[in-house]
């Protein structure tokens, strides 16, 4: 995923667009009132609360510049909630491919940061989930309304 969005930064055309947020092949793109690290630090605190594990928050930027290269502000978390994710992976074992869940806050050379993310419907497409439990991924839309505002 991280690639993708990486080879797409300088195009303005990432899909449709609905109050900015874009979507595109699966991957919707919300617009955040906040730098990369502040938003990161939003979405922290909102997992916190919501007794979500943080498994990893990757420093694509920060490791870039250890190897003397230069990219905008692009960081990685990795998330999940055994209780969430289990029913899901019961239920459809391939989409354990796509969890833990991630979102990516990035910065495109026009200085917005966006928070990437799966459409929640595009992984119950993929990987044939039932309905019923479209709520368990359903939550990283919430939190990145939430961080975005």
């Amino acid at each position: 995923m991280a690639i993708y969005l990486l080879s797409t930064r300088g195009k303005t055309s990432l899909g449709s667009e609905e109050g900015g947020q874009m979507e595109d092949r699966g991957i919707i793109n919300r617009l955040s009132n906040h730098s990369v690290d502040e938003t990161v630090k939003r979405l922290e605190r909102l997992l916190r609360e919501r007794g979500v594990t943080l498994f990893a928050l990757i420093d694509h930027s920060g490791e870039a510049e250890k190897v003397e290269m230069k990219m905008h502000p692009t960081k990685l978390l990795v998330f999940g909630n055994p209780r969430a994710g289990t029913p899901l992976m019961l239920a459809a074992p391939s989409v354990a491919i796509d969890l833990p869940l991630k979102i990516l806050v990035w910065e495109d050379s026009g200085g917005e940061v966006w928070i990437s993310y799966n459409a929640p419907e595009f992984l119950k497409e993929r990987h044939g989930l039932p309905g019923a439990l479209l709520g368990n991924i359903a939550v990283v839309e919430t939190l990145a309304i939430k961080a975005a505002g």
